[in-house]
């Protein structure tokens, strides 16, 4: 049977983690995430395309998540299906620190009547992991899960600035900075000098630069010896909630109901 030819990424996680490591086991969680918000249906060779295999390859993963109910097909297009969200549904069973979150940016969001979020780093985005806020801001796709880039968010700027330095510059010299609106900043000094800012004063504010319209304020969460296990941040549209009332009405009580997480963190 001829070997499965590995593409580049395959092989950087082979070589990253060792001879233990599922390539097949990787290419089916690869394969899940492929799908989103733009990507609902796919073919297999858009699905292939997205993850960067051979069809072949990609066939025997998408068989495999159909016979296990996580994706169907009507023989051309393929989708998720619900089962999917048992995955998730895993990691905040057995996650206190989720549970703890939702409740505390349920108080947040009824107090300030606006988006209230947790999310943590992984790998270049942030990923959200509690969120709650009046019926009118909770739209459609922004939910427990929804991925944003780190370095155009409130959220991922905070994370970002508990990185080590090295750590951090590796970031900035890995990503792509992409202008997601007019407002975005995409140059690498910029973004380490409003990270180091960031830092410096204890809470990020990023105005329009993820979607226009929209202006956010994160502060950090941490834990006891210090270090920032997630962001918390909330957020408004620019016509509701001036930079100003920001500062002075949101920042106190996000800083407030960081400092009674902080000590409930592991």
């Amino acid at each position: 049977m001829p070997r499965v030819r590995r593409s580049e990424t395959d092989q950087r996680l082979v070589d990253e983690h060792g001879p233990d490591f599922s390539e097949a086991l990787a290419r089916g969680l690869r394969v899940i995430a492929a799908f989103g918000a733009e990507r609902r249906l796919m073919t297999l060779a858009d699905v292939a395309r997205e993850v960067d295999l051979p069809r072949a390859t990609v066939r025997r993963a998408l068989y495999t998540l159909d016979r296990l109910g996580y994706v169907r097909s009507d023989g051309r297009l393929f989708q998720l299906t619900p089962k999917v969200l048992s995955l998730a549904t895993a990691y905040l069973a057995s996650n206190s620190l989720s549970a703890t979150l939702q409740q505390a940016v349920e108080r947040v969001a009824a107090q300030l009547n606006e988006a209230c979020s947790a999310a943590i780093l992984d790998g270049d985005d942030i990923v959200f992991i509690a969120r709650a806020g009046p019926t009118r801001l909770l739209g459609v796709g922004v939910d427990i899960g929804y991925r944003i880039p780190a370095y155009c968010s409130s959220m991922g700027r905070v994370l970002l600035g508990g990185l080590e330095d090295g750590d951090l510059a590796a970031f900035l010299d890995r990503i792509r900075p992409e202008a997601l609106t007019p407002h975005t900043l995409v140059d690498r000094a910029a973004l380490r000098s409003a990270i180091h800012r960031d830092r410096a004063q204890g809470y990020s504010l990023v105005d329009q630069e993820a979607e226009v319209g929209y202006r956010s304020l994160a502060v950090p969460v941490r834990r006891y010896d210090g270090r920032i296990v997630c962001a918390l941040n909330a957020g408004a549209n620019v016509d509701r909630v001036a930079v100003d009332r920001m500062l002075e009405s949101f920042l106190p009580v996000l800083r407030d109901v960081a400092a009674v997480l902080g000590p409930q963190m592991v």
